[in-house]
């Protein structure tokens, strides 16, 4: 037990409302008075537009803006040779200097929806018909758009770099196959995808006057105040005593949101310019132009073994579209690296990787952001493996698993996990789905010559969670009538934060949900904090919270013994009762509010919990499809997940995320596709021709829990946030592959659209 941690109980046990099923306390104001977000904050301010570049590359040449200026209402018209704000730092240490984004696009533009010109207008309206009046001159310039193009450096997206490569990865070795007795290469394909968030981006800024000078203040729709501060105070030159941000509720962000980023940032600049506070919400068409992506990853399988069905040796060679600028895409390859072998013992492993720039909107981190690539690109090739040596897809994992381990295991890769049980969790999720049953009644359909034909998908995965940042903030403060103040550097927006943190104060030091205030999301309140991202928060924020509470129990002790006339060390919490007595009785007892009332310095606990090492979550899917041969179109029947998170704290948000995960995996592994054309026009610009998948293409899920605690945290939990997209999308893909596989189809890549399907059965068949 960590020295600062009071007596708990194991999640689940008697007495401890950790493991149980808890109704999230965030929904009923949800539900009836409704969420305040960032165009909900009560500030009166004028309302900025951008107009944007219609060509994804070209130089321009002129500005013609004197008629928006005329435009009554209009408060500014601005170009980026107006704005004197550095470009947007980049999320990691600059890869290649030249190929930083400027706010507003300036000398040239590189995709379609960068932003060129900024209107300040006294309402949304009036900013929007004024921008119809501006009139930008670009030269057209040729776009790189596909990735062997870009490859090529034949058109330099930035000449300055004199190449289109932002960064290249390497494993120490290569695979090799000398000794293989099979060797099949496979391309698997993974489609950019919109992260689509209900509420787009959405930022608030205005000045205020400050003990140092005049402070910015900035809502943002992100996912961390602190990081977004930090940004604004290194763009505005300003120490971060100046710079106030805030989160309020959020709409979705699914990491495509994870920063305040872009033309976003210009913000408290138009705020300075017209001397007022200014806002601004992307419309859907933007968003779809000029909100960050994900995926765009392509891989070159290489899988070697014996004809028995023992993997001997594994390869991947990625090739990673990060954009026209580089965000987090550009790293993407270093996460799907650490991923590679996935649950498999293949020690002769390797890896490379390269991503380039071309002439569309920059890939950012995406649910899973580099691990689904991995866990698509080695369940695929298993499942053609498997194919190839005539062994059951299930037989061939169980073959070739890690072995059940409890302490620190190196993969191939190199990769350090933290524990895992995959054959266990494979053993349970085909049992749930009756895998036996499913292949009889498979082999029945097929041999009556069915037109619809059922296919069945597993996949089984591990991931990495809280790989970029192990540390976060949190504190608990003990208030005058007992009630304890939780400050969290953890942002959420939608994940059932506020419930979770109560849930462990509850636990911890004995008082009700109900007197637990949660404070996040202001750096104001709070001095510290990271983003939410790469399923961290209960492993880390959480984390940090069982410590701070055991701080403030430590310091409460010593009044509760003064109360009491008894020696510290003989003073114990009753974490049930929520009182201090002396060991082996529990009367006399004080309370919190008791110890709360005392003379003295007010009570917190404070800490910056810091992980050793990041966790491996893991689990197998199980997904039953029905293809349509005449048509095409692929039907859902059933998605069987097992999802190992370590200790659930509370079974019913983790089952919300899995949900969610495995909704995001379906829709990519069927639906989603951002689509250009070859001069890099998006065509899938709205929710009519971008596909965002609804309750109508998903059956009800069947989870199946399994917990393998970690050594890790004090919690012994592991992420839940996107497990079920990683799952979700090898599972419903492979699905569909084995459902076509008498017809021929060794493989298909995603989307399984009814027009690629059918492309696939007819190809097959002549």
């Amino acid at each position: 037990m960590n020295e600062h941690e009071p007596p708990s109980r194991e999640a689940g046990s008697v007495g401890s409302i950790l493991g149980n099923r808890v109704q999230r306390v965030e929904d009923p104001r949800m539900l009836t008075i409704g969420g305040t977000y960032v165009e909900d904050v009560p500030v009166d301010a004028a309302w900025v537009h951008f107009v944007r570049s219609e060509y994804a590359h070209g130089r321009i040449l002129s500005y013609d803006v004197d008629d928006a200026k005329k435009v009554p209402g209009v408060l500014g018209v601005f170009t980026g040779e107006d704005l004197d704000l550095p470009p947007f730092p980049h999320v990691q240490p600059i890869l290649k200097t030249g190929s930083e984004r400027p706010l507003i696009a300036k000398g040239t533009v590189r995709f379609v929806g960068e932003p060129v010109v900024a209107i300040v207008a006294i309402d949304r309206h009036t900013a929007v018909d004024a921008g119809a009046m501006v009139y930008v001159d670009i030269e057209p310039l040729p776009a790189v758009v596909d990735l062997d193009d870009a490859l090529s450096d034949a058109t330099l997206v930035h000449p300055p770099l004199g190449t289109n490569t932002y960064a290249t990865f390497t494993s120490e070795r290569q695979a090799d196959f000398a000794d293989c007795e099979v060797v099949l290469d496979l391309r698997v394909e993974n489609q950019r995808i919109n992260g689509s968030p209900i509420e787009p981006r959405s930022g608030l800024a205005y000045w205020e006057p400050g003990p140092e000078g005049d402070r910015l203040v900035h809502y943002s729709a992100c996912q961390g105040a602190h990081p977004t501060r930090d940004i604004l105070a290194k763009l505005y030159d300003l120490p971060p005593s100046r710079v106030r941000a805030v989160v309020p509720d959020v709409g979705g962000g699914f990491g495509v949101k994870s920063r305040t980023i872009g033309e976003e940032l210009t913000l408290g600049w138009l705020s300075k310019k017209v001397g007022q506070p200014v806002r601004y919400t992307e419309t859907r068409t933007e968003s779809m132009q000029a909100l960050p992506q994900g995926r765009g990853q392509r891989v070159d399988v290489k899988i070697g073994g014996t004809r028995d069905g023992r993997i001997t040796a594994y390869q991947i060679d990625v090739l990673q579209d990060a954009g026209a600028y580089p965000l987090m895409g550009a790293y993407l390859p270093m996460m799907t690296q650490r991923m590679a072998p996935g649950v498999y013992d293949i020690p002769n492993c390797g890896f490379r990787g390269v991503s380039v720039a071309t002439n569309k909107i920059s890939v950012t981190a995406y649910r899973g952001a580099g691990r689904p690539e991995a866990a698509l690109a080695i369940e695929r090739a298993i499942d053609y493996y498997a194919a190839e040596v005539g062994v059951d897809p299930a037989e061939i994992r169980r073959r070739n698993f890690i072995p059940k381990f409890l302490e620190p295991y190196t993969t191939g890769i190199g990769t350090v996990y933290d524990v895992g049980d995959y054959g266990e969790a494979m053993r349970r999720v085909l049992e749930a789905a009756d895998y036996p049953a499913l292949r009889a009644a498979q082999a029945e359909q097929r041999a009556k010559g069915s037109s619809v034909l059922t296919g069945i998908g597993i996949a089984v995965y591990v991931e990495i969670t809280s790989a970029a940042a192990p540390t976060e903030y949190g504190a608990v403060h003990l208030l005058g009538d007992g009630r304890m103040r939780v400050l969290t550097g953890a942002t959420p927006y939608g994940q059932g934060h506020v419930t979770t943190w109560k849930m462990i104060i509850a636990d911890r030091l004995g008082v009700s949900m109900d007197d637990v205030d949660v404070v996040y999301g202001d750096t104001d309140e709070v001095p510290s904090g990271g983003l939410t991202v790469g399923s961290r928060s209960v492993q880390v924020a959480g984390s940090s919270l069982v410590i701070a509470a055991g701080k403030l129990a430590d310091a409460a002790r010593e009044r509760a013994a003064n109360l009491l006339e008894a020696a510290v060390e003989d003073v114990v919490l009753d974490p049930d009762s929520g009182t201090f007595h002396v060991a082996g009785s529990s009367t006399p007892a004080v309370g919190w509010a008791d110890v709360a009332r005392c003379d003295g310095d007010s009570l917190i606990g404070i800490s910056d919990f810091k992980a050793a090492q990041p966790t491996y979550p893991f689990g197998a899917h199980v997904a039953v499809v029905d293809v349509d041969t005449e048509t095409g179109k692929v039907t859902v029947q059933r998605v069987i997940a097992v999802d190992d998170a370590g200790t659930l704290l509370n079974p019913l948000i983790v089952d919300g995320q899995i949900h969610g995960g495995i909704g995001q995996g379906v829709a990519q592994a069927l639906l989603e596709w951002m689509q250009y054309d070859d001069d890099g026009n998006p065509v899938t610009s709205n929710f009519a021709d971008y596909s965002v998948i609804s309750a109508a293409e998903l059956p009800s899920f069947e989870l199946v829990h399994m917990e393998t605690p970690t050594w890790v945290n004090p919690l012994g939990a592991k992420g839940a946030g996107e497990s079920g997209t990683i799952g979700s999308i090898p599972a419903v893909l492979n699905a569909v592959v084995d459902a076509l596989a008498p017809l021929g189809v060794r493989h298909l890549d995603g989307p399984a659209t009814p027009q690629r399907v059918w492309n696939a059965i007819e190809l097959a068949r002549h």
